[in-house]
């Protein structure tokens, strides 16, 4: 240090020399709402104009991040809006707009999606410090094995859609035959974008980067709307002018009927790949939904600085945990037998047979509500006992899981609170509508406990087991038994050796264990059951009734979506909560 330069300096200036020296802060960057992690170095004479310079570009950055941030939401909000109204076009007007025109919107953002990603693995995230950061809690490696797995059967279910088309090439459009190939390739690429790449905090091309991302966000998301939409319309059950309900296998509506009803399959496994999509598409529907929340931390984490600290890694496993996955199991098992014979029952098209049916799903789904509302229940109690502290900091992932919980839930909770209303402003005549309302009651209460749990399993700080083991190596017996050993045989280390003992969990954290597996097992009869075709709502006429069929199909059809997809969210949020306990 040259001490020539303090010279002529009064008190304060010299002060101000060291204190630029050492200075080495992370400042909160208010517009971006970030962990900012700098260090400045600045000699004496020039501190005032390094601090101003410092200044200048951060508020230059400031406005360049405002316009990005602005741009990419433009992106976004317009993408929607026209794809929304590109699907009500194809589901009301299927003449002017059909569901082609539909197709011909997706393969348009679809292709330059794709081809940004692959612009990304390429160039963005190969240039000098581009990702400094990754945010360890985006991305967990279970979120993107499920990814991976509804990924594959999305490919299959784009496999046997190229095969079905092709049997109509001679005289429907050949659009139907190029989406599923382009929809094939954006899958690959994004899954293995996501994969690799979810918990990048991106420091170069900012902009580009977020418009890139919210551009993936929209095609997942109309992706998402037209497999709901297809979904939602082929189990449909379309009143006729006998009767107020009619059965499935009658006036079904599917998307893909907008063609030429004269146009004949020339194969004849048409009808065979036409029922084994439809059935995957619940795993198309949640494959759109994971990319769709990945993208979305991944935006918010554009420019982002974190802390450098690695996080706690949690294994699975199910020592000492017995009787909620045992239980879980025997409510997954049952509820699985329920709806082969629902369905089967239901499609028999006999009054009987259907109000059999309809007593045997909701006594089903009643008893797994009663019981998943008292462990709920009994976790909210050990949670309170608990002295766990609150999770601090920002999280975009955790921010995230606690609103579309919170959303999501709001469609089951509209589709339980008509079907109350329905019940009791026709009477409660009969056993099937009272065994309808009690289920109906019953879901909104386990729903707000649900909530709560989950909500508070997730916003805990993660237990660490500290705990020494309780035997260790005798080191006088160690050193006497080498010395007795033979001159040829190696000689261990002297060294205290600690033996790894297995001790029992505390009994709050095994209770929280047990719990967060049968909730979660339950949640996936929950949504196997919906998203695969059981619809009470329309088999039981009482809705239909009541509300009218147009008022209680949009009803339906809005609100039972997020419901399935509020299952199989809880599912996953119900899985950290177990790793986390």
């Amino acid at each position: 240090m040259d001490f020539s330069v303090l010279k002529g300096l009064d008190f304060h200036d010299v002060n101000l020399h060291f204190h630029g020296l050492c200075l080495e802060a992370g400042k909160k960057d208010e517009a971006e709402g970030v962990q900012q992690i700098s260090t400045v170095h600045a000699a004496a004479l020039g501190h005032r104009s390094a601090s101003v310079a410092l200044s200048s570009t951060s508020v230059w950055r400031d406005r360049a991040g405002s316009w990005g941030w602005m741009l990419s939401a433009f992106i976004l909000v317009n993408v929607l809006i026209l794809g929304c109204a590109l699907v009500s076009g194809s589901v009301f007007n299927g003449v002017q707009v059909s569901n082609t025109h539909l197709q011909v919107f997706l393969i348009i953002i679809i292709i330059p999606t794709t081809v940004w990603m692959l612009f990304y693995k390429a160039y963005t995230c190969r240039e000098e410090e581009a990702v400094l950061y990754k945010d360890v809690h985006a991305g967990p490696v279970w979120l993107r094995g499920g990814l991976v797995l509804f990924g594959v059967c999305s490919l299959i279910m784009d496999v046997f859609k190229i095969a079905y088309y092709v049997g109509y090439t001679h005289c429907d459009s050949p659009v139907k035959i190029i989406f599923p190939v382009v929809q094939a390739v954006f899958i690959l690429v994004q899954t293995y974008f996501l994969w690799l790449h979810a918990k990048d905090c991106v420091q170069v091309q900012r902009n580009i980067t977020r418009c890139g991302l919210m551009l993936t966000l929209a095609t997942n998301l109309m992706l998402w709307m037209t497999a709901v939409t297809e979904e939602s319309l082929h189990q449909t059950v379309y009143p006729d002018s006998n009767a107020n309900y009619t059965s499935r296998t009658l006036l079904l509506r599917a998307a893909a009927a907008d063609g030429d009803s004269s146009c004949q399959c020339s194969h004849t496994s048409c009808s065979i790949f036409e029922h084994a999509y439809y059935y995957l598409y619940p795993f198309n529907i949640e494959y759109s939904l994971f990319a769709s929340a990945m993208t979305y931390v991944m935006w918010k984490n554009v420019g982002r600085l974190v802390d450098d600290h690695p996080a706690h890694e949690h294994r699975f496993h199910l020592r000492d945990v017995l009787l909620g996955p045992a239980g879980g199991l025997v409510v997954l098992v049952a509820g699985i037998a329920t709806f082969v014979v629902y369905e089967v029952d239901v499609l028999a098209e006999e009054p009987e047979k259907r109000d059999t049916a309809l007593t045997m799903y909701y006594v089903t789904n009643t008893v797994t509500i009663i019981l998943m509302t008292i462990f709920t229940l009994a976790g909210c109690v050990i949670f309170r006992l608990e002295r766990r502290e609150h999770a601090s900091g920002k999280n975009p992932t955790r921010s995230l899981d606690m609103g579309l919980l919170v959303g999501s839930s709001m469609g089951q909770f509209t589709v339980s609170y008509f079907t109350i209303v329905a019940v009791l402003g026709m009477g409660v005549d009969g056993h099937v509508n009272a065994l309808n309302l009690a289920w109906s009651i019953l879901t909104v209460v386990e729903l707000c406990l649900q909530n709560i749990f989950i909500i508070e399993g997730i916003r805990r700080e993660p237990h660490h087991d500290v705990r020494r083991a309780s035997i260790f190596s005798n080191l006088l017996a160690l050193h006497a038994q080498e010395e007795r050993r033979p001159s040829h045989i190696p000689m261990s280390p002297r060294s205290s050796i600690a033996i790894p003992v297995h001790k029992p969990l505390p009994w709050k954290r095994k209770l929280l264990k047990e719990i967060s597996a049968f909730l979660l097992l339950s949640n996936i009869i929950l949504w196997i059951m919906p998203a695969f075709g059981a619809r009470p709502q329309f088999d039981n006429p009482i809705g239909t009734n009541f509300y009218e069929f147009h008022m209680w199909v949009a009803v339906v059809n809005i609100g039972l979506p997020f419901g399935i997809f509020y299952r199989m969210h809880s599912v996953a949020s119900l899985f950290e909560v177990y790793l986390t306990s």
